[in-house]
């Protein structure tokens, strides 16, 4: 018997939610291949405010190595480039009228093992992220036997579906991780 006070749905819902954040910053984390996700986290100072790279131009991959963004206002080209240089990607703007291009390096080694850190980092925030969410789970359920809203035997069970959506979450963030692992440390 669910109770309607406790909502496993929800739980899972948030997890999801750690999973889905997890898959957006690991998009963003440079492998050596052209992506359009690489430069969603640049933020532009446009017309007094700051704006996602996707509200002032259009991004495309012409080549694999190559990122091409066509800036749709011609005054915001410099704001663009400015933006871009100052990021952390370590990329060189090249200007051509209102479109920029990107060239993607090639990865050493040791900036590939720097960036499977950074991505181990991002799932390790994950997994404690889809652990608050357990923990705020079986407190609310504690809460629940506590006022005798529920049973000590609706309580276990309902932990227990907690704890195994816990551990399909973390098991999916894991299998993410070493996806873009893999991805990164491919030469």
């Amino acid at each position: 018997m669910a109770t309607p006070d406790f909502d496993l749905n929800d739980i899972k819902r948030r997890m999801q939610g750690a999973v889905a954040s997890l898959s957006k910053d690991l998009g963003s984390l440079r492998t050596g291949r052209a992506t359009p996700a690489l430069v969603d986290p640049i933020q532009i100072d446009a017309y007094g405010s700051m704006m996602p790279m996707s509200q002032v131009a259009t991004v495309s991959v012409p080549e694999p190595r190559l990122l091409s963004i066509s800036v749709w206002d011609r005054s915001m080209v410099s704001a663009v480039e400015k933006a871009i240089r100052e990021s952390d990607l370590g990329l060189n703007p090249q200007t051509e009228g209102q479109t920029i291009r990107l060239r993607i390096p090639e990865m050493n080694e040791q900036r590939r093992k720097e960036m499977v850190k950074v991505a181990h980092k991002y799932a390790e925030e994950a997994r404690v992220a889809v652990r608050h969410v357990r923990r705020d789970g079986l407190d609310h359920l504690k809460k629940l036997l506590k006022d005798s809203l529920i049973s000590e035997d609706d309580e276990k069970r309902q932990a227990g579906d907690v704890q195994k959506a816990t551990d399909s979450h973390i098991a999916e963030i894991d299998g993410v991780l070493a996806t873009k692992e893999k991805e990164i440390m491919q030469v």
